[in-house]
């Protein structure tokens, strides 16, 4: 747009002394006369750009003109910063660059580029992950229903779904929507959703429930856990729910009670702990880690 491009032009300017004119036109990808008719709206609009010919010329803001950009504080940027550089990881790094460049802006109150807090949201399939993502926000944008495969415990199945939010959460992207199948709310984890596509229907959207909009809520703790861990995997139990996660018994094991959402996924868990840890509670869960257990066994007689 080109609202968008004349504040991209105006922060060049800030940020460098001087530029030429087919530097801005391929910076933007208009063509020079494109950028001569925005240079002539900057002005209009107050802001005085000079253009100097021949060699060594160039286009600049007259000296000692200054803007306003008290509104954000060093650190404030910085944050802002940070995050989207992080949102950079998963999304069109064009656009990032351009928003990280309007911000950055300034003489006074320039913030560096090279933060100290790195955030990168990406996964090992980022170019798919990337497009996922921009296809289902402009799904959401646009109010079209999206179909995708999406593989689980049962093994696939194709589902039609009003989309809703994109969300990062537990270390994973997801999407909430509405699932046309089960006729209810879902969470879709983006790395077991393939072969995805937006159709050309579109839907009304809904209002979401309160308790989908917080993923706490959606998923909830609430199955009980009580096992035994060798102190040896202390650090792990640390990492994962903190220094006061466990009471230590009088023959120095690591009682630890938490709560649960997923039974398979807790399974998988406890068994990477191998020999080093008992499940106490409950006892149907323990029975099952012991057959698998046993069926580990058989595999390597």
């Amino acid at each position: 747009m080109k609202l968008d491009r004349l504040l991209g032009i105006l922060t060049t300017l800030l940020k460098n002394d001087k530029v030429t004119a087919p530097y801005l036109a391929e910076k933007f990808e208009v063509s020079r006369r494109t950028i001569n008719r925005d240079i002539e709206a900057l002005c209009q609009a107050g802001i005085p750009v000079i253009t100097q010919q021949g060699s060594g010329g160039g286009i600049c803001i007259a000296e000692g003109y200054k803007l306003d950009k008290s509104l954000l504080t060093p650190d404030e940027l910085s944050g802002i910063i940070a995050g989207l550089k992080g949102m950079g990881s998963v999304m069109d790094q064009s656009y990032m660059e351009q928003t990280l460049d309007k911000l950055s802006a300034g003489k006074e109150k320039t913030v560096p580029l090279q933060e100290p807090v790195v955030i990168d949201l990406a996964s090992h399939y980022k170019g798919s992950l990337t497009e996922k993502i921009r296809l289902i926000k402009s799904a959401i944008l646009e109010s079209h229903l999206v179909e995708f495969d999406y593989y689980y415990e049962k093994g696939v199945s194709r589902r039609q779904v009003e989309p809703y939010l994109v969300v990062y959460q537990w270390t994973s992207w997801y999407l909430l929507g509405y699932c046309r199948e089960k006729e209810d709310w879902r969470l879709f984890k983006l790395m077991r959703l393939w072969n995805l596509h937006s159709c050309k229907e579109s839907f009304l959207p809904r209002e979401i429930p309160g308790d989908k909009r917080n993923l706490n809520d959606t998923l909830p703790d609430d199955k009980p856990l009580v096992a035994l861990f060798h102190p040896s995997v202390r650090y792990q139990l640390i990492e994962t729910y903190g220094p006061h996660c466990y009471k230590e018994t009088k023959e120095g094991l690591l009682r630890l009670e938490i709560g649960y959402t997923n039974r398979d996924y807790t399974i998988s868990w406890l068994l990477g702990f191998g020999e080093k840890v008992t499940v106490l509670k409950p006892l149907d869960l323990a029975m099952e880690m012991k057959e698998i257990a046993g069926k580990i066994v058989e595999n390597y007689k």
